[in-house]
């Protein structure tokens, strides 16, 4: 497999005048919404960029992000990147050593984060990330996140299981889209590659779920439905058509009217069957 060539949030040059003691190798272009390298001693960075519907909701998930991350280091305030940033640098003792940077910037949050190998993530480190976050946040609207629409799905397709007027759709990556709520209800559709055996034998698994099969459909679709693991109350169609899989999912996130309901599901994976 050949490596991504480019990260849309920051050149080779750029990154390489940012952190000049480290020759870094892009190894992952993850759809555009993240990049990930490696150095030559093992050491890995993870860039990260995360779209929000709203500044509101980027605002809350930054105060998120910041929690989780000053429960593993002590931060201090980053000035000149996005609206507001936080990096900081794990304790000498800490088993994993990492250096990290979050930020917010509108809608958006950067987060970058490199973890060395045999040695102290220490502040001649974090300078550097630092510098590359500088450089990333100006571009981070190259995101491919969407909010709005998505190939699969409308939001009249999760009228009964959504709440319409809190509705956000998000496309989270190349064939696959989310919707949800303000409750946190969600429905995502997902679509893979795969083979008619791989769909077949996933219809035939044991597993923590009920398995119904849906013939009209064709023969390689089923519905999971009362799990005794995770999510209880979610509902999954599986279909299979012309090389590929799309799941259908949809997980209240407690009881509701249409928990475990593969019959009314149906009707959204017939518009996600039809345009496979």
């Amino acid at each position: 497999m050949r490596a991504a060539e480019t990260c849309p949030f920051i050149g080779a040059q750029e990154l390489a005048r940012a952190m000049p003691a480290l020759k870094w190798s892009l190894i992952s272009n993850q759809d555009g919404r993240g990049c990930i390298y490696q150095a030559g001693r093992g050491d890995t960075m993870m860039l990260s960029v995360f779209r929000n519907p709203d500044r509101d909701r980027a605002r809350e998930l930054y105060a998120t992000f910041v929690k989780t991350l000053g429960e593993r280091m002590p931060l201090n305030a980053v000035a000149g990147i996005g609206d507001e940033g936080q990096g900081g640098t794990s304790a000498a003792a800490a088993e994993r050593q990492e250096a990290s940077v979050v930020a917010l910037s509108g809608d958006y949050i950067l987060q970058i984060s490199v973890y060395p190998i045999g040695r102290r993530a220490d502040d001649a480190l974090l300078g550097p990330v630092t510098k590359a976050a500088r450089v990333a946040v100006a571009n981070v609207s190259r995101s491919s996140e969407r909010f709005g629409n998505c190939e699969w799905l409308t939001a009249a397709n999760a009228d009964g299981f959504l709440d319409k007027n809190t509705l956000t759709v998000q496309r989270t990556g190349a064939g696959s889209c989310m919707m949800f709520d303000r409750e946190a209800n969600t429905m995502t559709v997902a679509l893979i590659a795969t083979s008619r055996d791989t769909a077949v034998n996933m219809m035939k698994r044991t597993g923590p779920c009920r398995h119904v099969p849906i013939p009209e459909f064709g023969r390689e679709a089923f519905g999971e439905h009362s799990c005794t693991k995770g999510n209880g109350n979610a509902v999954t169609i599986y279909v299979w058509k012309n090389g590929r899989q799309a799941s259908i999912l949809f997980a209240p996130v407690k009881p509701h009217p249409e928990s475990g309901s593969v019959e009314r599901l149906k009707a959204v994976a017939a518009r996600v069957f039809g345009k496979l």
